[in-house]
């Protein structure tokens, strides 16, 4: 097994030295989803939620979070993000949102924190938007699904 690199040889934290490695082309997706009430559900389709364009805020939010991921998460380093696309799935069976982020850059160092933040803050905005009718609603299955560029390639979640 590898070694975690946020850790120098003491211990310590660090942040990972990027200087030496090159620039290509990173690509990172990620994916989740929120679970509600159907009546949750159908007031966001519907547009009726009292705080407006739930997804459509939701969206915003999360491309804004991907562009801030550096201040959130201590040891990640700021990113040029080229692309960012938020998709919202409607999983009417589920009476659920599924959400899949994918972000992008030119750089040394990838962006799966930018997609895992993105999501995150997405998903959780469809929460704020929507607590005062449904406080029971649960975020899961937030993981990486896919990275490309760099060192190690491509992969893909199993």
């Amino acid at each position: 097994m590898n070694q975690f690199t946020h850790f120098d040889d003491r211990g310590h934290a660090r942040m990972v030295d990027v200087a030496d490695k090159s620039d290509t082309r990173r690509i990172a997706v990620a994916t989740g989803r929120i679970v509600m009430q159907p009546a949750t559900l159908k007031m966001i389709l519907d547009g009726n939620a009292k705080k407006g364009d739930v997804l459509g805020v939701a969206r915003i939010a999360a491309i804004m979070a991907s562009k801030r991921t550096a201040e959130l998460i201590p040891l990640c380093h700021p990113l040029a993000l080229t692309h960012v696309s938020v998709e919202f799935l409607v999983q009417e069976a589920d009476s659920a949102i599924e959400c899949r982020v994918t972000a992008e850059t030119v750089g040394k160092t990838g962006v799966e924190m930018e997609a895992l933040t993105a999501l995150s803050v997405g998903l959780l905005t469809i929460y704020d938007m929507c607590k005062a009718v449904d406080r029971g609603m649960r975020m899961e299955a937030i993981h990486l699904q896919e990275k490309q560029g760099g060192k190690s390639g491509h992969w893909r979640s199993s």
